[in-house]
């Protein structure tokens, strides 16, 4: 298995794992590796360090039991842009899992909503910046989110 470190054109920077160097190549000749970010399929291999398994040795040290949320607690200045990348992905996620799809159609499904003609539920879809407009000028409120492809299936 090789895991390796990748970057899109837009330098969004995640991780891929490939059976071999060649089936990386084949999924990359094939635009088949997107950015789970903003699903961009120029893709380019970074400089990663290898994962060396010595064996299986005791660690040294009890490791220590990880934080639920270490980054809560630092300025965000402080916070990584993988952080973020992770963070972002994560919600990206969440709205996917917790909302319906109603594709181009939301605009209207949105008013028949805020109108009561149909029961109330999150849903997300395309609309066009002009139909945003109108929707906010008729008090719906809208929320203009780019989901990535990626966040739509399970990453391998």
């Amino acid at each position: 298995m090789k895991v390796l470190d990748l970057h899109c054109g837009q330098g969004h920077v995640f991780e891929g794992w490939f059976s071999s160097e060649d089936e990386f190549q084949r999924q990359l000749r094939e635009a088949l590796v997107q950015c789970p970010m903003c699903s961009d399929s120029h893709i380019a291999k970074r400089l990663s360090a290898p994962r060396l398994n010595l064996g299986a040795r005791q660690p040294a040290v009890e490791p220590v039991a990880p934080v639920a949320d270490a980054s809560a607690d630092r300025n965000p200045a402080e916070v990584s842009g993988v952080d973020l990348q992770a963070a972002w992905l994560s919600l990206a996620r969440k709205v996917m899992a917790h909302t319906e799809d109603v594709g181009p159609q939301f605009a209207q499904e949105a008013r028949r909503i805020h109108r009561g003609e149909v029961e109330e539920r999150a849903i997300r879809g395309q609309a066009s910046h002009q139909e945003a407009l109108q929707l906010l000028d008729e008090g719906i409120a809208v929320l203009p989110l780019l989901l990535p492809e990626a966040a739509k299936e399970t990453l391998q």
